[in-house]
């Protein structure tokens, strides 16, 4: 039996009808997953150093999801096809070393950045449609469907299984490309499952908290975690909580926001789960670099 006291705690923290709202409870569903995927392949993607891979897909992503619109399906269906398509472009032509995974992520976006924009002229200037831009670009994760719940689950299954089977060959080829290679390990083939990965994670994120923000759930708990430990596994499962964390808090607030002002406007999901990554991020790379430096053993007298 709650006392007054929590139960005014309680009030304070979650607004009447949070619990019981279905836009609220699937977004809780959908986040909480999207999170687990972007942690789990985001600590991949950083450790091969491909962030700017993942910004580029979550950017080309825009193309398809501004195009879905257009058709009249939800922009999930568009993110993953595009991204998809657009992983196993810059894999074919790109090449091993970093510099070329970059020219080809660059040759591929800016051809996907020319699509996004026609696009979304079209999305605006077409009677059909509403608020496409707002949906497409910073995510709109309050009112997807129910419907679209076993969707992204399936995808993020799929997401998850690629990781766990290519885990292995993939962790190496990412400490060390060459003794990957030495041992056999099929780079393009495993560089190919991870992309598609990467791809599903992306498109996953951009349909919670919208295209051109969706790198911040990839790659800051995915940073922040890598910051706490350099175990892959710890790494992993700390950068899974960490999203999930900041994802149902920015849910929690944006719901809470509608009463902050008379003018009752909720803020958008995306600002607060980004800025929660960010704080996260800040606060452990400011303890990490304090531990750091108190573990490092005091200069002798008279040293340079």
């Amino acid at each position: 039996m709650r006392t007054p006291v929590a139960a005014t705690v309680v009030h304070l923290v979650f607004e009447p009808g949070f619990f019981s709202s279905s836009p609220v409870r699937v977004a809780l569903v959908v986040g909480a997953v999207t999170a687990v995927v972007s942690g789990v392949v985001g600590v991949f993607t950083v450790v091969r150093g491909q962030s700017f891979a993942g910004h580029a897909l979550s950017d080309i992503g825009t193309a398809g999801g501004s195009a879905a619109f257009l058709i009249g399906i939800s922009p999930l269906y568009g993110f993953v096809a595009m991204n998809l398509m657009a992983a196993g472009v810059m894999e074919l032509i790109g090449i091993r070393r970093p510099r070329g995974r970059d020219v080809a992520t660059g040759i591929v976006l800016g051809a996907a950045l020319g699509l996004a924009a026609l696009f979304l002229y079209w999305d605006t200037t077409s009677t059909s449609t509403t608020g496409a831009t707002v949906n497409v670009l910073f995510g709109s994760i309050f009112t997807l469907p129910g419907s679209m719940v076993p969707v992204i689950v399936a995808l993020s299954v799929l997401a998850l299984g690629l990781t766990l089977v290519l885990y292995r060959p993939l962790l190496l080829s990412s400490l060390s490309p060459d003794l990957a290679a030495a041992r056999g390990v099929p780079l393009r083939l495993v560089g190919v499952g991870f992309l598609a990965a990467l791809a599903l994670a992306v498109s996953l994120s951009a349909i919670t908290i919208g295209a051109i923000l969706s790198t911040a759930l990839l790659i800051g708990p995915a940073a922040t975690a890598l910051r706490l430990t350099r175990r892959t596994g710890s790494a992993i499962v700390a950068a899974a909580a960490i999203g999930v964390a900041a994802t149902w808090l920015g849910i929690l607030l944006a719901y809470d926001s509608y009463d902050w002002s008379a003018s009752h406007r909720a803020w958008p999901v995306s600002f607060f789960v980004v800025t929660l990554v960010f704080l996260a991020y800040l606060v452990v790379d400011v303890v990490a670099g304090r531990r750091g430096a108190a573990s490092r053993p005091a200069a002798p007298a008279g040293a340079v």
